[in-house]
């Protein structure tokens, strides 16, 4: 029988790797890959809904979900990322800790932005920041259409550089999903000190590593084979273990300390920090839709089940042969 063809756009990262080089095959399904930039794959997804199955901004996806996009969630985050060390503000400002951004100019790359909301929520809830006295600069257009907001928003200058803004005065920190170059040059710093231990000290307090990526799924494709959801899923679970068990090896990567940070990843997080199923994540997701909510982004409460299709919320992951956890 032939193969279900489905187009796939997805990140080249170590835990995808094994699908997009067809190591895993999705069982009844063969893949058309396009990876590259998120933001390419997330503009083409948002505008033209190009894709069959794509990686996708949490973000972007709780906005569009509540706008009725024609696409679903299944429970794959091939992106996560701590974010306390993504807030940056200027080495002679006076900005000087969390507290002093309020009343102030915070650049970002858009509102809705999941670094955005995730940065906005630990400010709030870690710092006791009032986000309504902070003015919102953003630098592109919105990926999904946003409600009626009643935070202050404005749109930075076309052409001015969101860095370039921060040298200049034009805001007074920065949010944002990159490192910004001008920490290893020395005009820019993190505004959190000691950003990395207090990530991890959050996680040891609040279990959350935040999710910034779900993998999405045309409903024209689920309607007509609903089985694509449970196989897709279990094909990127596969993937993932495979990637743990290369990654074990520290011969494979160039760094230095390769093995201790393994061995630490492993005390904190135990054998999966990316775990794909509803349940293992359902706390991180009921706190970002929480801040979605707060922030503006959604005017209804959502339930961490309207996300996703019903026929995967009871997965559980499935060990394959030559990997024991």
């Amino acid at each position: 029988m032939a193969r279900l063809r489905l187009s796939l756009a997805c990140g080249d990262y170590e835990l995808t790797r094994p699908l997009l080089d067809e190591t895993v095959r999705p069982e009844g399904i063969e893949f058309v890959v396009t990876s590259g930039a998120q933001p390419d794959r997330l503009r083409r997804m948002a505008r033209f809904e190009e894709f069959d199955i794509c990686e996708y901004s949490l973000a972007s996806y709780v906005v569009g979900r509540a706008r009725g996009r024609a696409f679903t969630a299944i429970p794959v985050f091939p992106h996560r990322r701590f974010r306390h060390s993504y807030i940056f503000c200027r080495n002679d400002g006076s900005v000087k800790r969390p507290q002093d951004l309020q009343g102030r100019r915070v650049g970002l790359r858009t509102y809705q932005a999941v670094v955005s909301v995730w940065c906005r929520g630990l400010l709030q809830d870690e710092y006791g920041v009032d986000l309504s006295t902070i003015t919102w600069v953003v630098k592109d257009e919105e990926d999904e259409a946003l409600p009626p907001l009643s935070y202050i928003v404005e749109r930075l200058k076309d052409g001015l550089d969101i860095e370039q803004a921060l040298l200049d005065g034009v805001v007074d920190a920065v949010i944002f999903p990159e490192t910004l170059p001008g920490l290893s040059t020395g005009g820019v710093r993190r505004l959190i000190a000691d950003a990395f231990a207090t990530e991890r000290t959050y996680y040891a307090t609040h279990r959350i590593y935040p999710i910034m990526h779900v993998i999405v799924i045309k409903d024209a494709v689920l309607a007509q084979h609903p089985w694509v959801a449970r196989n897709v899923l279990e094909a990127f679970e596969q993937a993932k273990r495979l990637a743990y068990r290369r990654l074990a090896n520290p011969r494979r990567l160039p760094l230095v300390w390769a093995q201790e940070l393994w061995e630490e990843q492993q005390r904190l997080f135990g054998g999966d920090p990316y775990p794909y199923s509803v349940e293992a994540n359902r706390h991180t997701l009921e706190t970002f839709l929480r801040y979605a909510r707060e922030q503006g982004l959604v005017k209804e409460p959502s339930r961490v089940e309207d996300l996703f299709p019903e026929m995967v919320l009871d997965h559980m992951p499935r060990y394959w042969e030559g990997y024991e956890h």
